[in-house]
C-alpha cells in the first residue's frame, strides 16, 4: 500500500503588508487583480440601492424623467429657453440622462469610504476598489433609463446616425470626472464629515452650470472653450450632437477642454487617495 509523507517543516508562503511612506505609486494593477472584488462590490451596491424599495429599479427611470417633465414645463413653457430646434423634452432629456449619472456616481462615490467602514478596518484590499465601484453601479441606471430615450426618439422620428458610435467615449468622460471628484470626496470625507453635506449642494450646482436646461450656444462663443473646463460641458453637448444631430455649439476644442480637466481630476484624485490610504482604517 502506497503512503503519503506530509512535509510538516515546509513553512507556507506569507505576504507582508507594509505601511506605504510619502507619495506613493498608484498600484493600478491591484485592480485587475481583485477584479472580482470590483464584480461584487458593484452588484452589492446595486441591491443595497434598491432594497425594500416599492418602485424598486424603476427609480432608475422616474428620476431622470420627472427631472426633464419638470424642466419642459418650467423652463421651455414658461422660460421659453432655446432648444437649438429639437423639441425641449427630448432636448432635455438628453442632457438629464448622463448628467444624472455624473451626479449620482459622484455622490455615492463621495460616501462610499465611510459606508464601507466596517469592512476597511477589518481586512486589507485595495482601497481604490471601493469607490470605483460606487461609480460603476450608476452605469445600470444610466442604460435604465436610457430605454425612455430610445423611446423619445423613436416619438419625435430622430433616427441616429454614425456618430452614436461616440457614446461609449462620452460615458467614460463622464465616469472618468465622477471618479476623480469621487477619489477627492471620499478621501476627505473619511477626515471630514462635513463633505457629505456639501456634497448635494456641489451637485445641484453642477447640474445648472452644465448646459442641461438651456443649450452651451447660449454662451458667449470667445467664452465657450473657458466654459468647457466643466467637464461634463462636453460630455452634455456630445450627448446632444451623438443622438440629435446638434452641432450648434459642439467642438473640438471645448471636447478636448473637457477631456483634459476629467483626467487632471482623475489623477490628482487617485494620488491624493492613494497618499491618505494609509489614514483610512484608523480614522474611520
Amino acid at each position: 500500500m502506497a503512503t503519503t509523507t506530509l512535509d510538516l517543516k515546509k513553512k507556507p508562503a506569507m505576504v507582508v503588508i507594509k505601511p506605504s511612506k510619502g507619495w506613493v505609486g498608484l498600484n493600478l494593477k491591484d485592480l485587475w487583480i481583485y477584479r472580482e472584488l470590483v464584480y461584487f462590490l458593484t452588484w452589492r451596491d446595486i441591491k443595497v440601492r434598491y432594497k425594500q424599495s416599492v418602485l424598486g429599479i424603476l427609480w432608475a427611470i422616474l428620476k431622470p424623467f420627472m427631472s426633464m417633465v419638470v424642466f419642459t414645463i418650467f423652463f421651455g413653457n414658461f422660460a421659453k429657453i432655446p432648444s437649438d430646434g429639437f423639441p425641449y423634452p427630448i432636448f432635455a432629456y438628453t442632457a438629464t440622462l448622463p448628467m444624472e449619472m455624473f451626479t449620482n456616481a459622484m455622490t455615492v462615490a463621495s460616501r462610499s469610504m465611510v459606508a464601507s467602514g466596517s469592512m476597511i478596518s477589518k481586512i486589507y484590499f485595495p482601497r481604490m476598489i471601493v469607490p470605483l465601484a460606487s461609480v460603476m453601479s450608476s452605469v445600470v441606471d444610466f442604460f435604465i433609463g436610457f430605454v425612455i430615450l430610445i423611446g423619445m426618439m423613436l416619438f419625435y422620428h430622430i433616427t441616429p446616425t454614425i456618430a452614436t458610435l461616440w457614446l461609449p467615449l462620452l460615458i467614460l468622460l463622464a465616469l472618468v470626472t465622477a471618479l476623480g471628484i469621487g477619489f477627492w470626496a471620499s478621501a476627505l470625507m473619511v477626515r471630514y464629515r462635513d463633505v457629505g453635506y456639501i456634497m448635494p449642494f456641489l451637485s445641484s450646482l453642477w447640474t445648472y452650470i452644465t448646459p442641461v436646461v438651456y443649450p452651451a450656444s447660449m454662451i458667449p462663443e470667445k467664452w465657450r472653450v473657458l466654459y468647457a473646463l466643466n467637464p461634463m460641458t462636453g460630455v452634455v453637448e456630445g450627448f446632444r450632437y451623438a443622438l440629435l444631430g446638434s452641432t450648434s455649439s459642439l467642438s473640438l476644442p471645448m471636447i478636448l477642454a473637457s477631456s483634459g480637466i476629467a483626467i487632471l481630476i482623475l489623477i490628482s484624485g487617485l494620488f491624493y487617495f492613494r497618499r491618505m490610504e494609509k489614514q483610512f482604517a484608523d480614522m474611520i
